[in-house]
């Protein structure tokens, strides 16, 4: 049209500014704009059109601000516009902007003022309320819907029931649904869902089978729906149940009822049952393939999850069959194995096949390159996610860092993140708190500390529990113990650091007091929490208690593993009790390592016991050959009785299995 001359007028520029925001072609509804501008089209007669075209146009391509700011700038406004801008707001996450205007508009419906039709806004009106927690506001719209006549469109009654289960209000779904004339099986379906988003499952299942009873038979989108609720409360037996029930009913052959059993058995954490009935389904879609690869790498079992990735068939019926999900849980795979160049490989994959989600990719490559110890290549990624980093980003390489040891290098990331305007979430102010407890940097830990109340964090469990570390590992245990004291809630690893905090700095009793009120309290002790005691009887020498602890680890069910018994040895060896020590090593079920070894072999030099330090240090010399601190031991203790003739042999036994003496080397933090 303008390439023949003709311009815009006020019948054609709100049929393109229309077009345009279906497109979601901004540019081409900016032109539009902009000639409305110059042609004088948004004043005088039919203004109102066009205005309310383009409020539409920005709201649809999720320009709220402009949609905002051209409704605002309207002398008179009419239902497109009302509806755009209530949709815009909520659709683009402004939730209590849209609800402001929804008030508005209703409010001039009474007046008599404009005349929206309500209908068109129904979804999006209850979605704000139901996000927002609104359940006065909800309520009121039901009331309204009432009043207007449009309660009984499945449309107005699916976003009530959304609304009432989003604020936490069966009571009023159930009310709602009792109301109904007619009770049909998508109705069910709604009521049902409710209960299964609020965990309600026992009552979801009653009412399923209350359904059937009434001869209404279920179809795929209600099994589905049961699933998901069975899945989120981890209801395995429950689960497996229902499954049965499914195989009764003939509906196993549903697909989105199988990729619903797939995403419940990986819930339960029975990925084994989720690949059998992956492998029992007649036709599977990229979410199928996708469930089964993501499942198998949240449970650890990294290998199958490589597997099945390059086993998925490159395209189906529907296109591709493989997202940005799945290829980051093959990242991670790769990540734990090892397997960097496997690994490298999927960035160009993602560019490839130009995934729509890079930037999640970008993000598991970063972490994969920091747990390898490649931290040159995860700078590069970073580097070349400028465009598109968020705070995942940010908090993948300040991990890496991090993770390697490079705590100032990850606290001078955390403050170029913040100079660039990127807000820390609890995952990074975590890593932070970490960092300085790793380096005992306790003015930047009390800083961090001022920015975590600042942004209300102070309640939550693992930042708390990384601040009452932080503090131990900085010398302030009155501070840390103060901080573990105003927890509301504390899991197993919060009285953990606490008691770990007193053994590190030898307050043996209190870390006893505190075992022993752990004990009688809701928490159980694990093997981390026995490891932190009886490394704080060791500190302090304590044998009668540290033995009787070690023995209290079975009426926990608890198996010790190296560390427990290295713990131990080395309390028994450093009290002298060097034949107790060896018995016990003797007796272990598992094969002691060097370091066992070595513990005891320490003390029969202190000790003075020559003799068992020679049959000793036979089994240090076969656990680890090339450990230059056991050689060093002997030496000393040959040189301590004058067998000078020995230490030559040493020696050429240290050349001979290439050892050499390592260089001694100390580091102190300077950051002030």
């Amino acid at each position: 049209m303008l390439a023949s001359g003709s311009l815009p007028s006020r019948f054609t520029a709100p049929l393109t500014a229309s077009t345009a925001a279906e497109l979601s072609a901004l540019s081409v509804g900016s032109s539009v704009h902009a000639y409305c501008v110059k042609l004088g089209l948004l004043a005088g007669d039919g203004c109102v059109a066009v205005a309310s075209s383009l409020v539409y146009m920005y709201a649809k391509c999720g320009v709220v601000f402009d949609a905002v700011k051209m409704f605002e700038e309207m002398p008179e406004r009419d239902v497109v516009a009302w509806t755009a801008v209530v949709s815009g707001c909520v659709r683009n996450g402004e939730y209590l902007d849209g609800l402001r205007y929804l008030v508005e508009m209703v409010r001039l419906t009474g007046d008599g003022r404009v005349r929206p039709k309500l209908t068109d806004n129904w979804r999006v009106d209850l979605e704000a309320c139901g996000v927002l927690g609104e359940l006065p506001s909800g309520r009121c719209l039901h009331v309204y819907a009432m009043k207007t006549g449009v309660v009984d469109s499945p449309l107005v009654v699916s976003a009530l029931f959304s609304m009432y289960s989003k604020c936490d209000s069966t009571a009023d779904a159930s009310i709602l649904f009792t109301e109904l004339l007619e009770k049909d099986v998508v109705s069910w379906t709604s009521l049902i869902g409710a209960y299964c988003r609020r965990g309600f499952v026992g009552k979801a299942v009653e009412l399923f089978l209350e359904m059937e009873e009434c001869g209404l038979q279920s179809d795929e989108v209600l099994v589905s729906c049961l699933l998901a609720g069975l899945g989120n409360s981890v209801n395995t037996c429950g689960g497996k149940a229902f499954h049965a029930v499914i195989m009764r009913r003939n509906l196993g052959d549903s697909m989105l009822i199988g990729n619903g059993l797939i995403l419940m058995y990986c819930k339960f954490e029975l990925v084994e049952v989720a690949c059998r009935v992956f492998r029992m389904m007649h036709h599977c879609d990229a979410e199928s393939w996708n469930l089964m690869i993501i499942g198998y790498c949240k449970a650890g079992c990294d290998v199958k999850c490589l597997e099945l990735y390059r086993e998925r068939p490159f395209r189906g019926n529907d296109g591709f069959l493989g997202d940005a999900n799945s290829l980051v849980s093959a990242i991670s795979s790769c990540s734990r194995l090892g397997k960097v160049r496997l690994g490298q490989s999927a960035r160009c994959y993602a560019i490839k096949h130009l995934l729509d989600d890079y930037s999640s990719v970008a993000n598991g490559l970063i972490s994969m390159y920091g747990r390898c110890g490649k931290l040159d290549h995860a700078c590069k990624i970073f580097c070349w996610s400028k465009l598109k980093r968020d705070v995942v980003t940010w908090n993948a390489l300040i991990a890496s860092y991090a993770h390697l040891g490079h705590s100032n290098d990850a606290l001078s990331l955390y403050d170029q993140m913040r100079t660039e305007g990127v807000k820390p979430n609890s995952a990074t102010l975590l890593t932070v708190i970490s960092a300085c407890a790793d380096l005992a940097a306790l003015e930047r830990g009390e800083q961090i500390h001022s920015y975590v109340k600042e942004m209300g964090l102070d309640s939550d469990v693992p930042i708390s529990t990384a601040l009452v570390d932080m503090y131990a590992k900085c010398g302030q245990l009155g501070i840390s113990r103060g901080i573990f004291d105003s927890m509301l809630q504390r899991d197993v690893v919060s009285w953990n650091v606490m008691i770990s905090g007193y053994g590190m700095h030898g307050n043996a009793k209190e870390a006893l007091e505190l075992f022993s009120e752990m004990e009688g309290g809701s928490v159980e002790p694990n093997g981390v929490t026995f490891l932190s005691i009886l490394s704080a009887c060791c500190h302090a020498g304590l044998v009668d208690e540290g033995r009787k602890l070690f023995t209290k680890m079975t009426e926990y069910s608890l198996v010790p593993n190296l560390k427990h018994y290295a713990c131990m040895v080395d309390l028994l060896a450093k009290s002298g009790l060097l034949q107790e020590a060896e018995d016990i090593i003797s007796a272990m079920p598992i094969e002691p390592d060097g370091g066992i070894w070595g513990t005891l072999l320490s003390a029969c030099k202190v000790h003075d016991n020559f003799e068992m330090g020679l049959r000793i240090a036979k089994k240090a010399f076969a656990s680890d050959p090339g450990n230059d601190g056991y050689y060093i031991l002997m030496s000393n203790s040959y040189g301590s009785v004058g067998k000078w003739g020995d230490i030559e042999n040493l020696r050429d036994m240290m050349k001979d299995h290439g050892v050499e003496k390592s260089v001694g080397w100390s580091a102190v933090d300077t950051c002030r």
